[in-house]
């Protein structure tokens, strides 16, 4: 009976987090293998062409992160009052919100670029009267990266909008009705429990879709967007080269993908939870 009493009111070991055996002989293998084809590569393949190259790779690879970023970033700003009008109504809004989830997710990415580049975008731009009454706002709609830009945005917001409905729905009832014993109102409880709850639970999840939306930017590359993607198609018109320029594209996104996983697994374990 003394043990039992004593280990219900003993404080709770944090668990330490398990490391990573790097020496397991399938990790071994794994690596072996990877150097040996980096060897190979850099022994039998042409690379001379970098040099020539490097400034546009650099300015392709700051335009691929710029677009990523900032579709991101707005497009979570967008997902997250998608989700909650889908939890918290009115209807027709939740209904609204629900719909345009719906279309972005259930038709390509690749097809929703178009229309907006070749279709807005030609519109726009073949209106006189736009063009002589807004010449500022006419300047940009003559460019192809806001199209990029609105399309990943849009796309990046129907599926995260998604996700934050899941989250908003899974945060328990009972940690927002203690809120409100405590005299919160809504705009506090929502900024300081609702919201960082669902993000926590959302940020595994987050992670995954920002990878893919990485994965999704070369698309912007069809609309003349010269981007890292872009970069490496001018060097295999001019080189006539086709291996050497796609594996350095693979190598680039899969360093960005690397740093990416990292950063966000930092920010999770930062977010203290429950054992």
């Amino acid at each position: 009976m003394m043990s039992d009493t004593t280990t219900a009111h003993s404080p709770a070991v944090p668990i330490a987090p398990k490391r990573i055996n790097w020496f397991m002989p399938h990790r071994v293998i794994m690596m072996l293998i990877a150097a040996g084809l980096v060897i190979l590569a850099a022994t039998t393949m042409r690379w001379d062409w970098i040099p020539q190259y490097q400034n546009q790779l650099l300015v392709g690879i700051g335009r691929t992160l710029a677009l990523l970023f900032s579709s991101v970033i707005v497009g979570l700003l967008l997902a997250i009052p998608l989700g909650l009008a889908q939890v918290t109504g009115p209807k027709p809004l939740g209904w609204l919100a629900a719909s345009f989830c719906g279309i972005i997710r259930g038709t390509p990415l690749l097809l929703q670029l178009w229309l907006l580049y070749y279709g807005l975008g030609s519109i726009l731009a073949a209106n006189p009267d736009f063009r002589k009454e807004y010449p500022e706002i006419f300047y940009y709609i003559r460019q192809a990266w806001p199209y990029g830009f609105l399309a990943l945005m849009l796309s990046f917001a129907a599926y995260e909008g998604e996700v934050m409905r899941g989250a908003f729905k899974g945060v328990p009832r009972g940690e927002l009705e203690a809120a409100k014993s405590y005299g919160m109102g809504p705009w506090t409880m929502f900024r300081r429990i609702w919201l960082p709850r669902a993000l926590h639970r959302a940020l595994p999840t987050l992670t995954g879709d920002t990878v893919l939306q990485l994965k999704s930017t070369p698309l912007v590359a069809t609309i003349t967007v010269v981007d890292a993607y872009g970069v490496i198609s001018k060097v295999r018109q001019a080189t006539y080269l086709t291996y050497e320029p796609l594996l350095l594209l693979a190598l680039i996104y899969m360093i960005l993908t690397g740093i990416m996983v990292v950063a966000f697994r930092y920010f999770e374990n930062m977010v203290p939870s429950k054992r």
